[in-house]
């Protein structure tokens, strides 16, 4: 019987910030790794979210031996409610990890599909052929992992999204010591190591110097009620505004839905240390000083609708932002939504309110590890082979350079790609394949947008539309009735009546034209209608607006 090769197929993640998710495969078994998605761009008009494509797995889905969520950040367990429709698997991760992946299945209605399998700090444990061990590492949502696969051409280490903070909230350290027993013993033969901050010199800073400057924000504007935005996810960070809050005499009330939810979970497992005296709902807000009130919310991304859009457009149902307020956006734009984030702070200026900012203040710091730490890493496990993976291709091209830097032999170091499959033999690795890694948009549900249809958004955003209907006699082509011209975001039509008639014109010529040619075949009328348009319009205004033909036949 031939030995099944030892593989990691990557699906995502690798060029783009988000949509992390890639596959370990162990004697002819899958295990996937990360399932996220990636928040949409600019150029991806009405896309709501994006994921990886799941052809992949689909295709295998009968060597699928379970999921593993190294944390629970939306990038990183945000597709597993999409996969989930598809596929069946169980999945791995912390407490605090499956809980926050738990809320997004139940709301897909999948929760049957999914066996969540909750793992220790620490532990080792056989999942069919893999041999997992769970290292605990700081990151900016509690209880993350790196992942150590035991496998038979040696150990894979994959460090999930991780930074060495060594004064945590929580006192859990990124286990710096079993990773260097790791490379003692066994040896890592392979490192798959977080490139976030790959460019980022320095250390990243210790999340309790948040705290700190948290607390003398609130000592500072004791004549202020005090609202703090930031991830729901972000547990230390709740933590560390609830302390300041407290210490200076606030009473807190959450505002959006994710944060009320999370603030429970966390509460419930004893991650997050808030009295039940301190914590009053939202809606009773008004019957407090709001000098001694401090709301946390969501929407720090300035993500439409959000709590904190909503107060910004003075449309919050329980916010009124003015002069006597303190905003402080405790967080920092995701890579595309520095736009949105501006939009929001500049309304809450408009709106009287004070604005405090990473740019201002030390009031977020990333939960990723700089070059310092990535050297650190890198020193303690002293891997034999390195692929740089999380990061946008820049990221993964510094932290490449970085490994070798450190000692790793440049013919041991891939700069992969989604759709990459890489193997591991006794002696080598090597890419052997290639799989499908491209985008899955998602517009209200899943699998309704191509790329072909971001392009028609495109043009129809940037050039407009211009339609031109015909009723033609089916037998001798002549035009019946029209060209009726219609446009949208080409020329305002009461506007431009005499470049209408010109272009109707235009149009009828050409038909007229393809009729005493004998030319009366519906779809060559549709053409001769759509390229006389289109040249007029291109001559007249120098646009391209996208053309629309409908030629009616009778």
């Amino acid at each position: 019987m031939a030995e099944h090769p030892v593989r990691i197929v990557f699906l995502g993640g690798l060029g783009e910030i988000g949509r992390n998710c890639a596959c370990v495969e162990v004697e002819g078994r899958i295990m996937i790794l990360d399932c996220g998605i990636m928040f949409p761009d600019t150029d991806m008009p009405g896309i709501d979210l994006v994921l990886p494509d799941f052809t992949y797995l689909r295709e295998n889905a009968d060597r699928i031996e379970g999921c593993i969520i190294t944390h629970g950040h939306e990038d990183h367990c945000g597709g597993l409610s999409f996969l989930l429709r598809e596929l069946s698997f169980p999945i791995y991760g912390s407490e605090l990890t499956l809980g926050l992946a738990r809320s997004r299945i139940e709301e897909a209605g999948l929760l049957g599909r999914a066996q969540l399998i909750p793992v220790r700090d620490g532990e080792r444990r056989m999942i069919g052929p893999f041999d997992v061990e769970f290292i605990p590492v700081t990151h900016s949502v509690p209880h993350g992992f790196a992942t150590a696969f035991h496998t038979p051409k040696g150990v894979i280490l994959h460090s999930g999204d991780f930074k060495i903070d060594l004064t945590p909230v929580d006192g859990r350290a990124t286990d710096l010591a079993r990773i260097g027993a790791l490379a003692d013993g066994p040896g890592i033969r392979l490192l798959l190591s977080d490139s976030t901050n790959a460019e980022e010199e320095g250390h990243t800073d210790s999340e309790r110097q948040v705290g700190a400057v948290l607390s003398r924000l609130f000592a500072a504007n004791s004549d202020k009620r005090v609202i703090v935005a930031c991830f729901a996810s972000h547990i230390h960070r709740i933590q560390q505004i609830a302390d300041a809050a407290i210490a200076n005499g606030r009473t807190l009330a959450t505002l959006g839905r994710s944060m009320a939810k999370n603030v429970a979970l966390a509460r419930s497992m004893g991650l997050l240390r808030i009295p039940d005296d301190q914590l009053v709902d939202i809606e009773k807000i008004g019957g407090y000083d709001p000098r001694r009130v401090c709301v946390v919310s969501t929407g720090s991304q300035g993500e439409p609708m959000s709590a904190l859009a909503l107060m910004a457009a003075a449309d919050n149902k329980w916010i009124k932002v003015g002069e006597g307020d303190l905003v402080v956006l405790s967080s920092h734009a995701i890579p595309g939504n520095e736009t949105s984030v501006g939009k929001v702070i500049d309304g809450l200026c408009r709106l009287g309110a004070e604005v405090i900012h990473s740019g201002l203040a030390q009031v977020h710091v990333s939960g990723h590890a700089k070059r310092e730490e990535l050297k650190t890493l890198l020193s303690l496990a002293r891997p034999d082979c390195f692929i740089p993976v999380h990061g946008e291709f820049r990221h993964l091209t510094h932290h490449a350079r970085l490994a070798q830097d450190m000692g790793v032999d440049k013919a041991r170091v891939l700069l992969a790609e989604d759709g990459d499959v890489v193997e591991l033999s006794e002696h080598r690795i090597d890419f052997v394949a290639e799989v499908p890694a491209g985008y899955l948009y998602v517009d209200g549900i899943v699998g309704d947008v191509g790329r072909g249809v971001l392009r028609d958004r495109q043009v129809l955003a940037e050039e407009g539309v211009v339609v031109v209907i015909i009723t033609v006699d089916a037998k001798s082509g002549e035009v019946l009735t029209g060209p009726e011209i219609i446009t949208r975001g080409w020329v305002y039509a009461p506007e431009a009546e005499a470049l209408l008639d010109e272009a109707r014109q235009a149009v009828l010529q050409a038909l007229e034209d393809a009729a005493d040619s004998g030319s009366v075949d519906f779809e060559a009328l549709r053409r001769r209608a759509r390229s006389a348009l289109g040249r007029f319009v291109n001559e007249r205004t120098r646009r391209r607006p996208m053309i629309v033909p409908v030629v009616i036949e009778v």
